[in-house]
Order: C-alpha cells, then sequence, then structure tokens
C-alpha cells in the first residue's frame, strides 16, 4: 500500500510546491535512499510527477543519486539543517550540561521541548563508554504524556484536572508501555507530583527498559520553562531509584550553569 506523505492540508489537493515537499519529507525518512520505482510506490503520486519533483530537489542540491541510481539526501540539505540547528542559541548554551550529565551518570541526555501534544527533541548526547545507547534523534518526536521531558513541562502548564483533560480533548492518550498514564486523571496525578518533586520520572512509560528523570529549564523567563533536560537510562544499567537519588545533583548541575528554576508549585 503507498504511504502518502502528510504535507499540505489534503494529500489528495497537493500541487506544484506541495509536490516537492512531499517528496522531500519521504526521502528524509530513507537514510540508505530509494528509486525512483520506490519513491512513487510510497508518496502514491505518478511517476512523472514524483520524478520532477526529484528534479526540482536535485537542482537546489537537496538530493542527489547515488552509485546505484537510488535518491538521497544531498549534502546541501544537511549542511542547511546542521547550520540551522548549530545557530540555535539553545543549543549552544545547553549543549555544555548535557555532555557534563552525561559524563557524570554514563548514559543518555536530551534536551526536548513541547509542541503540541509531542515533545521535540532538540539536543542529544551520547555516553563516550557503554554498550546499549538509546535509538532516540535529534529533531525526533514522543508523545508528551509518557516521557520525562514531556511531563516536566506540562507540569508547568496544566496546573489542574480540568486543564489536563481540556488538553487532552478527544484524544486518547496512547498506552506505549503497560506503565504509560492512560487517562486525564492518571496524567493530572503525575504532574502534580512533579510539581511537588521539581522534576519528573518515566518509569519505562515510553520505551520498555528505559527510565528517565528529567528537569525544566529556564533560558529565557524565570517562570516559563524553555524547555527540559532528561537523563535517559538503560534501567538495568541505571534504575530510576539511582536517579531520584541523585535529583538535587542534577538539578544542582543545571541550575548552576542555566540559572534557577521557578520555585512556585
Amino acid at each position: 500500500m503507498p504511504r502518502k506523505p502528510s504535507v499540505g492540508s489534503g494529500d489528495e489537493r497537493l500541487v506544484g510546491a506541495d509536490r516537492v515537499l512531499a517528496v522531500l519529507v519521504e526521502l528524509a525518512g530513507l537514510p540508505t535512499g530509494a528509486s525512483l520505482d520506490e519513491m512513487t510506490q510510497r508518496t502514491g503520486h505518478p511517476k512523472p510527477t514524483v520524478h520532477r519533483a526529484l528534479a526540482s530537489l536535485g537542482r537546489a542540491g537537496l538530493a542527489v543519486q547515488d552509485g546505484r541510481g537510488h535518491y538521497i539526501l544531498g549534502d546541501e540539505f544537511l549542511r542547511l539543517a546542521f547550520a540551522h540547528h548549530e545557530a540555535r542559541p539553545e543549543h549552544v548554551r545547553v549543549r555544555p550540561v548535557l555532555e557534563r550529565l552525561s559524563e557524570r551518570f554514563a548514559e543518555t541526555v536530551h534536551f526536548a521541548v513541547l509542541d503540541g501534544p509531542d515533545v521535540v527533541y532538540r539536543d542529544k548526547v551520547d555516553p563516550a563508554v557503554g554498550a546499549v545507547r538509546l535509538s532516540s534523534t535529534i529533531g525526533g518526536r514522543n508523545p508528551a504524556h509518557c516521557t520525562g521531558v514531556g511531563k516536566a513541562l506540562l507540569s508547568r502548564r496544566l496546573l489542574t484536572l480540568k486543564d489536563v483533560e481540556d488538553w487532552v480533548g478527544e484524544r486518547e492518550l496512547v498506552r506505549k508501555t503497560p506503565r504509560s498514564p492512560g487517562n486525564a486523571a492518571e496524567l493530572h496525578a503525575q504532574l502534580a507530583q512533579t510539581r511537588e518533586r521539581g522534576f519528573a520520572v518515566d518509569d519505562q512509560e515510553n520505551e520498555p527498559g528505559i527510565n528517565c528523570l528529567a528537569v525544566p529549564v529556564y533560558l529565557s523567563s524565570p517562570s516559563e520553562p524553555s524547555g527540559a533536560i532528561s537523563i535517559s537510562a538503560v534501567a538495568y544499567r541505571t534504575p530510576i531509584s539511582v536517579l531520584v537519588e541523585a535529583a538535587d545533583e542534577i538539578r544542582a548541575i543545571i541550575e548552576g550553569a542555566l540559572g534557577r528554576r521557578e520555585r512556585t508549585a
């Protein structure tokens, strides 16, 4: 079955530049590239349309053909993406803290922001040593309600059960594991505990075998978090109890470098 892209207000109405962007988005999900026939099948668009879109991307340096004739993202796309990422002020400020925490705990550390019902990872530092590393990627997303970074940020916005219910709306809170909060009442209880503690935990709620502790960070405002930093650990190597016991140390490292968190419960 062809998988149509999500660019535009309706796939059946994609025209012109929208089609080019739809092909670009599809190609970005194929790190080893794809043939013209494969791209046609995946997008569900006519082959001439896909070919013209790839040609447009090629002229801009955003797509190239490798030695097998497969299309892959071009170096110009990667240059633009990484130049933009490196230019983010938050990235420059947060990176040393991520490196310090990763070195201290020998685990992966993330910086993420809230985007609607999801969190988006803006930076990541893997441990220098250790056989197991996480598969998360910069720019990747996860549901906010079952991640430490998401709950750290939601706890500052959703103060009452009504707030949580309004945020959830008609959506279903997906239980990614049996430990995930599955309704507004369960999430509200976790957010209340997060406010009381000053940090959030994800005890294998987003991915089995992975837990984390997250703290909001305040880069531009003393009361509105800019994002959150989490130490994401392999559970058998660093149990959640170890991270909770080190919460004061983690918070001190973050606040010492980036400023103190807002103290009002």
